[in-house]
């Protein structure tokens, strides 16, 4: 409910509040998106950092991770914690003793799953999920869900979150 102008002058103050009581930094803790946050928020905090430390640190664009491209970020981070999330499942999918013990067939591919939350990890996680042959037959969110046995596809469903706030 704040304000672009809001949101930036909070994230300023935050900043600078870590960064007086040495909280942040390349060597010392990374802050990276999360809820409500995004590279605009990220891109504000590496800048916030720079104009204080930039001259004195030189990893000072290294103060933060998920900014843009432009402002020293890398490729592919928006999807890195979702395919993160896809090798962990990947490789529990793929163990011998893990599938002997609990009875279930090797691999991803003819999983169904249920994603809590379509958000960046969510959506990225099920879209490596589906790639690999897995079926997204569930989602939830804080104030509604959907499943269908048949399938889900979560940009549809992504695109119907965004336009309806809700599912």
């Amino acid at each position: 409910t704040y304000s672009e102008r809001a949101l930036l002058r909070a994230t300023r103050r935050y900043t600078l509040e870590l960064t007086k009581k040495n909280f942040i930094g390349a060597g010392i803790d990374v802050p990276g998106p999360d809820l409500g946050t995004n590279e605009q928020i990220m891109n504000c905090m590496k800048d916030t950092y720079t104009t204080l430390y930039g001259e004195k640190d030189v990893n000072s664009v290294g103060c933060v991770t998920g900014k843009s491209v432009s402002q020293g970020g890398i490729e592919g981070r928006t999807e890195s914690t979702g395919l993160g999330v896809f090798y962990g499942i990947r490789e529990v999918c793929n163990n011998e003793l893990l599938a002997e013990k609990h009875g279930f067939e090797m691999g991803v591919k003819d999983k169904t799953f249920i994603v809590q939350g379509l958000g960046n990890v969510g959506f990225n996680d099920s879209k490596f999920l589906i790639k690999s042959g897995a079926k997204l037959v569930g989602v939830v969110e804080c104030n509604s869900a959907v499943y269908d046995e048949n399938g889900i596809d979560p940009e549809d469903l992504l695109a119907y979150k965004n336009k309806n706030k809700t599912l």
